[in-house]
């Protein structure tokens, strides 16, 4: 199960401290029926999921193209990680924090 664990990302750890923290009953009720994991790994699927359509549309947005990485790499870079934290806070804001 650590393999398991350790597969999952921050969105999984981070939806469950937020159930542990802001909705402990029901937090308490999927530890006690033994599906806090399903349910976080269901959220932690469906987070990764979103991010992959997300990142590639901010990304067009915001002009970080091919082009971009050719011609200045850490710039690029840069951009993406904005990107990527950008996609990270729209997901926990529509899937974890809802």
């Amino acid at each position: 199960m650590a393999a398991i664990v350790s597969s999952l990302g921050r969105l999984f750890t981070s939806g469950k401290a937020y159930l542990k923290m802001h909705r402990p009953i029901l937090f308490n009720e999927l530890a006690l029926f033994d599906k806090l994991f399903e349910h976080c790994a269901e959220i932690d699927e469906a987070a990764r999921s979103r991010m992959e359509l997300i990142v590639p549309e901010l990304a067009k947005q915001y002009g970080v193209t091919e082009r971009l990485k050719a011609e200045n790499q850490m710039e690029w870079v840069r951009q993406m990680n904005a990107c990527k934290a950008q996609s990270e806070e729209i997901v926990k804001a529509e899937l974890i924090y809802d």
